[in-house]
């Protein structure tokens, strides 16, 4: 028969005790808790150092820029764009002849043709790192920035000024001058007019001031409406360049209507040579009937004249059929009365005795 848990046996004997887990049967020293802690403690200060690298945390993405020289760019110098700081230089380093400067920029947008150079930030000598931001499109951080610009060192500038002084031979500076002392002696009347001219000339140009600035601005209004018109002459110079082509095709069809028109003329006149003793007659006869009609020019026009009256009462008498109508006056006497010769309304026919109507 079943018996009941923790109940004890019949024979009087007292149950296993249960197992205990051996995850937390022993308890842990202070040796290995401050161990780990030690360990976090180091990972979390190494890790505070590279926190600027971290994707979410840093400041932007990272980008290099390919330098001639670094002109005292370091490390940790500011990255600014229209004068607003957006990063940090991170790393400058040589790389074969130039330098390359690794820098990050924090919400900042950078073309892929962005230009970088090196600015003064102030008189002791500091350096920032300057970015124009160009493009139409995001640049790459794999692809280096090649467009740079080094800064003009002042203290370099006049090293090389000294250098060139120095190698200077004053003494063939000194007879040049006096050669061209000896030379403008004589001509002190014509330097003078001359320097008086150039004077005026400048006092004119300065006092019109205004009318060189409209002047300017009408040019700079019809750079642009050449520029709004661009496309236009666009058009036009491609509607000419189709015209060419189209003139180019149509070359051999002009060349050969050219032959044709060369090959009949050389025809035409092979056979006015061949049939010049029969064609001399006919255009000598042709011509006598031509002087004839000049010469009976004036008889046409007066036959046309009166002729015009004789062909009118000829087509009023034959002109209605085929009789002849006239009329007859006074075919009564006058002593005898008239005769009402209106018809009535409703005869329409005419009556015609010999085809003669008697009125």
């Amino acid at each position: 028969m079943a018996q009941e848990p923790n109940t004890p046996a019949a024979d009087g004997q007292k149950p296993p005790a249960p197992k205990k887990s051996r995850r937390f049967a022993g308890r842990r020293s202070a040796i290995s808790i401050g161990s780990i802690g030690l360990l976090v403690l180091i990972m979390v200060s190494v890790s505070s150092f590279y926190l600027k690298d971290l994707p979410l945390l840093g400041a932007g993405p990272k980008y290099t820029a390919v330098f001639s020289e670094a002109a005292g760019l370091k490390s940790g110098n500011e990255v600014r764009i229209a004068g607003v700081k957006v990063g940090e230089v991170t790393k400058v380093s040589l790389n074969g002849d130039r330098v390359d400067v690794d820098f990050r920029a924090d919400n900042a947008w950078i073309g892929d043709q962005t230009q970088a150079s090196i600015q003064i930030k102030t008189v002791l000598g500091q350096k920032y790192l300057a970015l124009n931001p160009r493009g139409s499109e995001l640049a790459d951080p794999d692809e280096p920035i090649t467009d740079t610009v080094s800064p003009y060192d002042v203290i370099e500038a006049f090293g090389d000024a000294a250098d060139q002084i120095q190698n200077i031979d004053t003494d063939n500076v000194a007879k040049s001058l006096r050669a061209l002392s000896n030379a403008f002696s004589g001509t002190a009347g014509d330097i003078g007019p001359s320097l008086d001219g150039i004077s005026r000339l400048s006092n004119t140009i300065a006092s019109r001031d205004q009318e060189v600035q409209r002047l300017l601005k009408a040019t700079k209004d019809s750079s642009k409406i050449l520029a709004d018109r661009n496309e236009e002459f666009t058009r036009l110079i491609a509607g000419a360049g189709t015209l060419l082509q189209e003139l180019n095709k149509r070359q051999d069809d002009i060349s050969a209507l050219l032959a044709s028109t060369t090959t009949l003329s050389k025809a035409l006149t092979g056979i006015v040579r061949d049939n010049e003793q029969q064609l001399a007659p006919a255009l000598q006869s042709l011509k006598g009937v031509t002087d004839l009609l000049t010469d009976q020019n004036k008889n046409i026009r007066d036959t046309i004249t009166y002729m015009a009256p004789f062909y009118r009462l000829y087509a009023n008498v034959l002109g209605n059929g085929r009789w002849f109508e006239a009329n007859v006056t006074n075919l009564l006497p006058p002593a005898l009365p008239q005769q009402n010769t209106t018809r009535p309304p409703n005869m329409q026919k005419q009556l015609n005795i010999g085809g003669t109507e008697a009125g």
